[in-house]
């Protein structure tokens, strides 16, 4: 009498079908991972960019506000006075 195999799914598939999925799946993962890391980073150097920017505007603009201070107190000084 013969016996039934049990039941498996992956009978239509050969063991060469099973081994390129594994592979396929891996390649995937693998891209997905180095995706993943590669926004990580280039966040991350557009943080640092960005307040790089926000710290050169801000040594550029200090000494230009403090001309332009500087220059409307002399001006104000230099308003002729009113003979009293």
């Amino acid at each position: 009498m013969a016996l039934i195999p049990p039941f498996c799914p992956f009978a239509p598939f050969s063991a060469v079908r099973i081994a390129g999925l594994q592979a396929t799946v891996l390649l995937l993962l693998t891209l997905l991972i180095k995706a993943k890391i590669r926004i990580q980073a280039f966040s991350a150097l557009g943080i640092a960019l960005l307040a790089l920017q926000t710290l050169i505007g801000l040594a550029v603009l200090a000494p230009l506000t403090l001309a332009a201070i500087a220059a409307a107190a002399y001006a104000v000084n230099q308003r002729p006075r009113a003979a009293t």
